[in-house]
């Protein structure tokens, strides 16, 4: 690709900026959400670039204002679920979760701007990147276990990451973590005024190396306004440090703070399976890399999409937009743990392959708050020590 090339490559734009390599999310009235084409795009651009001297770092946006990227484009593997196909989110699974891995691991900056609405597939474009900005206007989530599938797209690794309990209340409520709250619990680097991006874009395409690309950013970057996480974190911690969704329910329920029992409304009206698996794949995420983190998401996702759960949520929040799944089972007492550990379970297509062969699956220890573990929970909460195990 030349400086002048802009280049339509279906529903992204690929071109040159200078020493810029420039990717654009163009499907502006869908939310810019994913599709399998866009990532083949997206990762076909990445080969180019990689081996061109250059380009020196990698940008990517999304067109329009609304939104960076609202996730995988859901209503077609709702289709392709209700026509009975299985090949169709296999093969979008295996290649988006390979394109997350290889934006983590790229040998040049790659510098994402998640303005707008950025959920799901948009953070796993966006939260790997190495360098990450937030916006006034952003609003990051994990809203899976709303649709009754779990968090992917590498999305256990990070939000395992998150400080505290943090991660784990995003998880289970599917809330949105504004600007400030995005970069408290990792998801992001920076805060840059919507008002400041067009600049910004010109300035990164002068940019030679890395270094270059950490002062552009570092000039240009501002204090977002607080968010609420912050401040939440004592009762956060507090009620979400137990190893049974219905212990963390009844945390919730009985904590004198309003907002948790705001939460645990919005958690009891999500996918019970969808709460317990996603609760087990979060207290394994911590002592795991982003590669295994994706490996055990493609377990989940092929067999959890298997469900009936998922086309109920796609049609309650997408189809019809009724907004009132019926759920199976409907109730968390119903989600045994043979339920939830049979979603860890090698894929009868063939596992992703990213990380080390060796993991050993869910663990089955006792709680750390004592009692015996319950059915459909997740085995006890190892202290951080870091990110990488």
């Amino acid at each position: 690709m030349t400086d002048a090339d802009t280049r339509p490559t279906h529903d992204v734009l690929a071109r040159r900026d200078g020493a810029l390599g420039h990717l654009t999310l163009n499907r502006p009235a869908a939310h810019n959400a994913l599709t399998l084409d866009m990532v083949r795009t997206i990762d076909a651009a990445l080969d180019l670039w990689e081996e061109d001297p250059g380009v020196a770092a990698v940008l990517v946006d999304g067109a329009g204002d609304r939104a960076f990227c609202a996730g995988g484009d859901i209503r077609a593997l709702y289709d392709a679920r209700r026509a009975g196909l299985h090949a169709p989110l296999a093969d979008f699974f295996r290649l988006e979760y390979r394109l997350n891995a290889r934006i983590a691991r790229y040998p040049k900056p790659i510098v994402t701007v998640m303005h707008g609405m950025t959920m799901g597939g948009g953070i796993g474009l966006g939260a790997h990147a190495s360098h990450r900005i937030v916006t006034e206007r952003s609003a990051l989530a994990m809203p899976e276990v709303r649709i009754g599938f779990a968090p992917d797209v590498g999305g256990t690794y990070l939000l395992g990451r998150a400080p505290g309990e943090l991660g784990l209340h995003l998880a289970l409520t599917g809330g949105r973590a504004g600007p400030a709250d995005a970069l408290l619990c990792g998801l992001a680097d920076v805060h840059v005024p919507a008002g400041r991006l067009h600049d910004l874009r010109t300035a990164l395409a002068g940019c030679r190396t890395a270094a270059d690309v950490d002062a552009r950013l570092s000039a240009f970057g501002t204090a977002p306004a607080p968010g609420g996480l912050d401040a939440a974190r004592g009762w956060i911690d507090r009620c979400y440090g137990f190893d049974a969704v219905e212990d963390i329910l009844a945390a919730l329920e009985a904590a004198p703070e309003a907002e948790a029992r705001a939460a645990a409304a919005e958690i009891a009206g999500n996918a019970p399976t969808s709460l317990k698996v996603t609760l087990q794949a979060l207290r394994d995420a911590r002592l795991l890399g982003l590669e295994d983190c994706l490996d055990r998401e493609f377990r989940v996702s092929l067999s959890i999409t298997a469900r009936p759960d998922f086309v109920e949520g796609v049609r309650a929040a997408v189809v019809d937009k009724d907004r009132a799944p019926r759920w199976q089972p409907a109730r968390l007492s119903d989600v045994s743990r043979r339920d939830v550990l049979r979603h860890f379970e090698p894929a009868e297509d063939g596992d992703l392959g990213l990380g080390k062969p060796s993991w050993a699956g869910p663990r089955t220890s006792a709680s750390p708050h004592g009692g015996e573990e319950r059915d459909g929970v997740a085995g006890a909460s190892p202290s951080r020590s870091g990110d990488d195990a």
